[in-house]
């Protein structure tokens, strides 16, 4: 078994089969196996996916799955796959992500430390809209087809995962990557999925968008100023979904691009293909 300069585990189609001899149920993984990263695989169809001992996810028709590994993710996880009394384990090797402190000036204090009651009342009723967007779990693997930028032209601004000083108060990491483009460019799908939640004016990301690529894998597109999709839509991957914007808390015009699986933060740019 060996790991190329990509962190993908190498092996037959781009799948390991490491054990596969002994195995009493198949288990193949490739992806990411970094802070921030992810592990694809497949195993037996409907195969119930253990990660450090929980059962976090259910394989897909076809067999295939998908686990995330937080930006705090420990050294190492453990993936069990379990068909009724037959399972396989492998436990994956983490590396340590890297992760710079970057500085927001400028930004309106409501939106940084808000202390109006109305203010604090709206962003409670969108903390509700956004947990159901995110408790998301459609079945189904469009995750499997893999990720594209959902600008043409990528201009990162900021980097993701790095710890933010908005106004001079250190505040919780950015669990997005900032792309920069000009007001009204057109934001696509990173890859194919169902839209969650399609909000216009949210307090913190204004204009929100969330696809659910199956089983909870969930992208977030941020501060938009046009939404082209409503919630309950099919989308394909490159489908036109919304305009570049600067809604919500922003100083400029940008995408925020987020990727969350059952409450764990990813980076989504490593969902894209080399």
């Amino acid at each position: 078994m060996t790991i190329d300069r990509r962190g993908l585990l190498a092996g037959v189609g781009g799948l390991s089969l490491a054990g596969a001899a002994r195995a009493e149920v198949p288990l193949e993984l490739t992806g990411r196996f970094q802070q921030g990263g992810h592990a694809i695989g497949r195993t037996t169809p409907r195969a119930m996916i253990y990660v450090d001992g929980e059962a976090l996810t259910q394989a897909s028709a076809a067999g295939w799955f998908f686990v995330g590994f937080d930006r705090d993710a420990a050294a190492s996880a453990e993936i069990v796959a379990r068909d009724g009394r037959a399972e396989t384990r492998r436990r994956l090797e983490l590396a340590r992500g890297t992760f710079p402190t970057t500085r927001v000036d400028g930004l309106p204090p409501a939106t940084v430390a808000p202390e109006d009651p109305a203010v604090l009342e709206r962003i409670q009723r969108e903390v509700a809209i956004k947990a159901e967007g995110f408790a998301s779990r459609v079945e189904g693997d469009d995750f499997r087809d893999g990720f594209h930028w959902p600008l043409e032209t990528v201009r990162v601004t900021s980097a993701w995962g790095s710890q933010r000083i908005l106004n001079g108060t250190p505040t919780r990491p950015h669990y997005g990557i900032d792309l920069g483009a000009a007001a009204g460019t057109a934001i696509r799908a990173p890859a194919a999925g169902t839209v969650t939640l399609a909000e216009r004016d949210l307090h913190f990301e204004g204009g929100l968008t969330l696809i659910d690529h199956g089983q909870g894998l969930i992208s977030a597109c941020l501060h938009q100023s046009r939404l082209e999709v409503a919630k309950g839509d099919r989308v394909r991957r490159g489908e036109i979904i919304g305009r570049v914007g600067s809604s919500g808390r922003a100083t400029g015009p940008h995408l925020c691009w987020r990727l969350k699986w059952r409450d764990r933060n990813l980076d989504p740019s490593l969902m894209v293909r080399p």
